[in-house]
């Protein structure tokens, strides 16, 4: 019976990794310097697939998306169509690795870039005016927790794109 409860005490420790368990140094994150809003066009939008509730039409340039090549960061700008017609067009960034959203800049009614130099990290499933990011997100931004690569990111929405027409 001793040989059982102390044979079970060190399977217990084993399989719970107790003795393979070494302290890993994870970089401190930085986000990079975020680049100037991008010029745009509404010409080449990829549609970003919606819930059925929501009206709003959005889509992403593609020739605006980028990935940070230190903070893995995916930035783009959006375009928003609601039901009347009005458009709001953001330039935004993903981090995967936190299930976060960022704007960095939006564009105001008279056609120019306003900047939002303190903007804070959201969450992306938070209850936001739109959860567009978040289906940025999961239809090829971010492949779980991690950014996908920029090509990778557009053939995905693309592939969205195909499948409901």
């Amino acid at each position: 019976m001793k040989f059982r409860v102390t044979f079970g005490f060190w399977m217990a420790l084993a399989t719970t990794g107790v003795w393979s368990q070494t302290p890993v140094e994870v970089a401190e994150w930085v986000e990079e310097k975020s680049p100037s809003a991008p010029a745009y066009s509404t010409d080449q939008l990829i549609p970003v697939e919606m819930p059925p509730h929501v009206t709003l039409k959005v889509g992403i340039d593609p020739a605006t998306l980028a990935v940070g090549a230190t903070d893995s960061v995916v930035r783009y700008v959006v375009v928003m169509r609601n039901a009347t017609g009005s458009v709001n067009v953001a330039y935004e960034g993903i981090r995967c690795t936190t299930g976060e959203v960022k704007t960095y800049a939006r564009v105001s009614a008279a056609g120019k870039w306003v900047n939002n130099e303190e903007a804070p990290w959201k969450d992306m499933t938070s209850n936001l005016p739109s959860r567009h990011a978040y289906a940025i997100a999961k239809q090829g931004a971010c492949d779980g927790r991690t950014a996908g690569k920029r090509d990778d990111i557009i053939n995905a929405l693309k592939r969205r794109q195909v499948a409901r027409d």
